[in-house]
């Protein structure tokens, strides 16, 4: 399986995260809505990296996978910020007793689609 192939696969996970994630925002389900638009993110990460590099990272470390984001060329460094800010919810909005707010979840389901729109983009070139 080449890497293309496997960031169309990646993409396809990020929309049905996407998905979820704006049904989930629809029913004022916060904390699903977040964490649906993290998984999101990452698998747009995914994508975004394994075009342009042919390469991604599973590691827990979600600094790492910002820093990968980022060294993968423009289109990752250009929406890096938004994955790292998706990534700074995913305790809270999956681990966490404190749960996620309104305005938080809209963000983050901002965010994701700005990471889907950028490796759409990008896988499709």
């Amino acid at each position: 399986m080449g890497s293309l192939d496997d960031a169309r696969k990646h993409l396809a996970k990020a929309r049905e995260f996407l998905d979820a994630a704006e049904s989930s925002l629809s029913l004022a389900q916060f904390n699903a809505a977040t964490s649906n638009a993290v998984v999101s993110g990452i698998n747009s990460k995914d994508a975004i990296c394994l075009k342009l590099t042919g390469r991604t990272s599973k590691s827990e470390d979600h600094s790492a996978a910002v820093g990968e984001l980022q060294r993968s060329g423009e289109a990752g460094r250009a929406v890096a910020p938004s994955l790292r800010r998706l990534l700074g919810l995913k305790s809270k909005s999956q681990y966490q007793t404190v749960s996620i707010v309104q305005r938080q979840a809209e963000d983050a389901v901002r965010w994701a689609q700005r990471l889907f729109d950028a490796a759409r983009i990008v896988v499709d070139a």
